[in-house]
């Protein structure tokens, strides 16, 4: 792979079947075809759905560029394997090993938002081929890509992260290899003070992010955004930071782990600060 393709690449594949995956797989069908690697028919059918809605929002997408499979072998010849599945590093290793096997001249990407790159590229096998490329949700609509390039890169891998970032229109902020990057270690301890606030001063959630929304100009109040992010989701990026950091604001809120118990997970489970 000694060539720069126009986009950085041309044949990416996206291993997931959440919101980051399929964002991303719709924003990459504005510059060809893409597969997107699905864990099971099920997941496989609600992300066709999914893809459909996404490109119908999105500028020169296009759903019929996005092949949706749950077969590992069908991403055969991609140059670029953008894993995006759940915020576990054995999880993550396992997956990113695995499809680095069946294309070995690929380069390999996570979506990871909270683990080291260095260290998950070095579990994975491909310390050499490997790059963080944190997206954020929606990634139709958010502008701004977090990439992560470790110093083992091997030549030219960083040239192509870049252009393929370039070529879908996002801009690109290279952060250094530390927990959180940038946004989540300013994000997470903003959003936890407001879960300790509810309980501090006796709010309640819509009466907190009104303040932030309508007073501070905030697109969305911080109880909503954990809600969207989702609770579990977020209750892994704090531990993960506070592991890192130790510092207490990093620590999440025990409110939250009692919801998370209850089963209250945000939007995608139907109930979490808000009823949905």
């Amino acid at each position: 792979m000694s060539e720069i393709h126009e986009n950085g690449y041309s044949r990416p594949a996206v291993a997931g079947s959440g919101a980051i995956a399929l964002g991303l797989a719709a924003s990459a069908s504005t510059l060809g075809e893409v597969i997107v690697l699905a864990r099971s028919d099920t997941s496989a059918w609600r992300a066709e759905e999914t893809i459909e809605k996404l490109c119908g929002k999105l500028d020169g997408a296009d759903a019929s560029r996005v092949r949706v499979s749950t077969s590992p072998t069908d991403i055969e010849g991609s140059d670029l394997i953008v894993e995006a599945i759940v915020e576990e590093m054995d999880a993550k290793a396992a997956m990113l090993a695995s499809l680095g096997e069946i294309c070995p001249d690929a380069d390999l990407a996570t979506t990871t938002s909270s683990l080291a790159i260095a260290e998950l590229g070095e579990a994975a096998g491909a310390p050499g081929r490997f790059y963080g490329l944190h997206v954020f949700n929606p990634v139709t609509r958010m502008e701004l890509i977090e990439l992560c390039l470790p110093e083992a890169l091997k030549d030219g891998v960083a040239a192509r992260a870049r252009a393929f970032c370039e070529a879908l229109g996002k801009h690109i902020v290279e952060v250094p290899d530390e927990a959180g990057f940038v946004v989540n270690r300013l994000l997470f301890p903003y959003l936890f003070d407001a879960v300790r606030l509810l309980g501090e001063l006796g709010l309640e959630p819509a009466e907190v992010d009104a303040c932030m929304s309508k007073g501070a100009g905030q697109p969305m109040g911080p109880l909503q955004l954990l809600d969207f992010v989702g609770i579990d989701v977020s209750v892994a990026i704090g531990e993960k930071l506070h592991a890192a950091s130790g510092k207490d604001d990093h620590a999440p809120p025990a409110l939250l782990g009692e919801m998370i118990a209850a089963g209250k997970l945000g939007r995608k489970s139907g109930s979490g600060f808000y009823e949905y």
